[in-house]
């Protein structure tokens, strides 16, 4: 019995070790020690006391860094924050200065520090790259997570491709992203120009990184930015996403009033679904498609790529017996070259423009727009119920109204929403080229519609859920 007692001993400790390594966390900053970090940059300044990094703004002196002499890859990271309210701040994760790269400029994804009114803490830049990947237009409850005047505590998982991060435990940016999987840890003081914004502090504390076998957090549903093409990441489908366009098979499509996809007029090529150029001619090609399934509340998006002056569609609520010789009607997510293609200036207000709800409602005049030859993406949401009263004749008739609510979102900015079947929507149509179809847009369900409209435009990351 006694032996049993001491070999259980000896062994519990080895038995341990794995979960424990598993959580080992590493403090980044001890004291007042930083010879683990250099500045680079600007001439801002940075000091460490019991543990406290203090970074001051000097004026007239670029964005600077403190970074890490290491790089990482997979890891947690574990920070608290505290900055002044009147400047902003970052903290890099997965970042470079080369010297080949603007002058050896930090670069990277930078985890954002914003106390300011627009209040994008927690999402997610790309410092002197590609600008924002991750804004917190799409999640209002992480707007909400920061303390202007306090600490804020923020965690940030990289683990593969996927970036996720939170602020005071509420969950904020998901990001899947390829194009840097290592890179240095870096805390940011913000350029100011004026002078008398010199003095300004961001002290940051409690820095600890584990990159042991890190479990991932639970999942969550907040929206995920996902930039590797035609992929979905483990969270999206916990939330139910599943890929109409998988970059090789067009399963899932077929040609609108037809069986089968058509046999020209679109190919598939490099991960993308192109539809080709036939002229100007609409549907003289290959014709519009659709989705072999119907959908009534749902989240749709895909990534869609313009050539110059080309015109396209993304429509929904598509019945195809409710249609005409040259496209389906319906619903329809304006596609545009805004700059050079006429349609832009017909219609009503713009709601010929991109983004649009085609010749009803215009897309907000700040939308963020990527040229032709760069890489768009759309969403729309389509939710709710609510009772629909109707006069049919002398009678009042009362059903129960799916899928009411609408938003368009470009470049995850949403830039116009409505509400089906209300008085506003039917005034909208009584003046659009959709009146003399009765009972436009007010079908309960119908197919996702890309529309060939004779110009190049080119597909890819197509995905959909249904929401119940």
């Amino acid at each position: 019995m006694r032996l049993l007692f001491i070999l259980s001993i000896i062994l519990l400790p080895a038995l341990m070790a794995p979960a424990s390594a598993a959580r080992q966390w590493q403090t980044l900053v001890t004291g007042g020690d930083l010879s683990a970090w250099h500045q680079l940059g600007g001439e801002a300044t940075y000091e460490a006391v019991d543990g406290e990094v203090i970074g001051t703004t000097v004026a007239n002196t670029p964005n600077t860094f403190l970074a890490t002499r290491a790089t990482f890859g997979d890891f947690a990271l574990s920070l608290e924050v505290k900055v002044d309210p009147d400047i902003n701040s970052g903290i890099q994760i997965r970042s470079e200065s080369n010297p080949e790269y603007l002058n050896g400029r930090v670069h990277g994804y930078q985890i954002e520090i914003d106390p300011s009114p627009r209040a994008w803490s927690g999402g997610v830049y790309d410092e002197a790259r590609r600008g924002w990947l991750y804004p917190l237009s799409v999640n209002e409850d992480c707007r909400q997570a920061f303390n202007r005047e306090g600490w804020n505590h923020y965690y940030i998982e990289a683990l593969g491709s996927f970036i996720r991060t939170w602020v005071n435990d509420v969950a904020c940016a998901a990001l899947n992203d390829a194009m840097t999987a290592e890179g240095f840890i870096a805390l940011q003081v913000h350029s100011v120009a004026s002078g008398d914004m010199a003095g300004r502090t961001v002290q940051w504390r409690n820095i600890r990184l584990t990159t042991g076998d890190i479990a991932a957090r639970p999942w969550t549903d907040n929206y995920v930015v996902n930039l590797v093409p035609n992929t979905l990441t483990e969270q999206e489908k916990a939330q139910g996403f599943e890929l109409l366009f998988d970059g090789a098979s067009t399963d899932g499509w077929r040609g609108a009033g037809k069986e089968e996809f058509p046999a020209r007029g679109w190919r598939v090529e490099d991960g993308v679904l192109m539809v080709e150029a036939s002229g100007g001619a609409e549907a003289a090609f290959g014709g519009d498609i659709v989705t072999v399934d119907e959908y009534a509340t749902f989240e749709f998006s895909l990534e869609f790529k313009l050539t110059e002056g080309a015109n396209s569609g993304i429509k929904y609520f598509i019945t195809e017996s409710y249609g005409s010789d040259a496209s389906a009607i319906g619903l329809e997510y304006q596609l545009l070259d805004d700059e050079k293609h006429p349609d832009a200036t017909q219609g009503a207000g713009g709601n010929r423009t991109l983004a649009s709800l085609y010749d009803l409602i215009p897309a907000d005049d700040a939308k963020t727009v990527h040229r032709p030859g760069e890489w768009n993406r759309a969403r729309l949401i389509v939710t709710g119920t609510r009772l629909e009263e109707r006069v049919m004749g002398s009678r009042m008739k009362q059903s129960m109204f799916v899928g009411a609510h609408v938003e368009h979102w470009l470049n995850d900015r949403k830039v116009l929403e409505y509400e089906r079947g209300t008085q506003a929507f039917d005034a909208l149509v009584a003046r659009s080229k959709y009146v003399v179809w009765g009972g436009f847009g007010l079908w309960p369900q119908g197919h996702i519609l890309l529309q060939d409209h004779g110009d190049e435009v080119h597909f890819r990351s197509i995905k959909i859920r249904r929401i119940d």
